[in-house]
């Protein structure tokens, strides 16, 4: 790898959401030990061997490509064996990492991931570079999208290598039991036809989604009685009915618990014409 960059900008107060403030590249030969950011931080091994180590995350040995997250004000460790390795790094921070952080898209006891695909995070991070590297409103944003791509990708990487490793990837869970939402529904039966028990089902459910699977069935027939009472006409009890609920008062309530307003005030409020 080329002579190391490195790029620092100072947080705008404007963007207070994700705001990148720092990236560079370097073919690394020395640890980093004992130390603690202020800020989150990504760093991507493209090629090499090493170890990483957190209070939370433990020890694990690194197998470039893969990337790992930092945590503020979290105790870290990490670099290459002796051959060193190549590696790309950013820092951001902002209100939208604690997001990712609840949505589970980046967790301290997990923080490294295996890359398969290392041509895409590649290029994210070389355009997230070349974004910083124009110090102006437009670059700045244009970094924070990269980031937000990058976590992305990330994740998909990381749920997609559990799908490899340990049976059906929760997203191919999450669509089926989309696609399935409207009908009566064993989620035992379920679970074991994906042969799991439920509480694993449950667990991968609430990484991936944040809900328990019954929570998101319900979630997903709200959202398609939404899409029904905008483009049609039927009636509040033929819309309940046509995502599996025979009630239609209960129907109402639990729509106006999630929604804050009844079926037929959403309907009056987004149906055009």
């Amino acid at each position: 790898m080329r002579q190391a960059e490195a790029i620092y900008r100072s947080p705008l107060a404007a963007a207070g959401g994700l705001a990148v403030t720092g990236s560079g590249r370097q073919h690394a030969r020395h640890a980093v030990k004992d130390r603690k950011l202020p800020s989150f931080a990504v760093v991507l091994v493209e090629r090499g061997q090493g170890f990483l180590e957190t209070a939370a995350g433990g020890r694990q040995r690194v197998e470039g490509p893969a990337l790992f997250w930092l945590f503020p004000s979290r105790l870290h460790s990490y670099g290459p064996d002796e051959a060193g390795w190549d590696e790309r790094w950013a820092l951001f921070e902002g209100s939208f990492p604690r997001d990712f952080v609840r949505m589970r898209l980046m967790a301290e006891r997990h923080p490294l991931v295996g890359l398969r695909h290392i041509e895409e995070m590649a290029r994210l991070f070389g355009q997230l570079h070349a974004d910083l590297s124009d110090d102006s409103h437009l670059g700045r944003a244009s970094a924070a999208s990269m980031l937000h791509r990058i976590v992305i990708a990330a994740a998909r990487q990381a749920s997609s290598a559990v799908g490899v490793e340990g049976g059906a990837a929760t997203g191919d869970l999450v669509e089926t039991l989309r696609g399935r939402a409207l009908q009566p529904l064993d989620l035992a039966t379920f679970a074991a036809d994906h042969g799991m028990s439920p509480a694993t089902l449950r667990r991968k459910f609430l990484a991936e989604t944040g809900l328990p699977p019954k929570a998101f069935q319900l979630r997903a027939r709200m959202d398609y009685a939404k899409q029904l009472l905008v483009t049609t006409d039927e009636k509040i009890e033929i819309v309940a009915a046509s995502v599996g609920i025979d009630d239609p008062f209960y129907f109402s309530r639990v729509f106006h618990e999630r929604e804050g307003c009844s079926p037929r005030e959403f309907r009056m409020r987004y149906k055009r014409g």
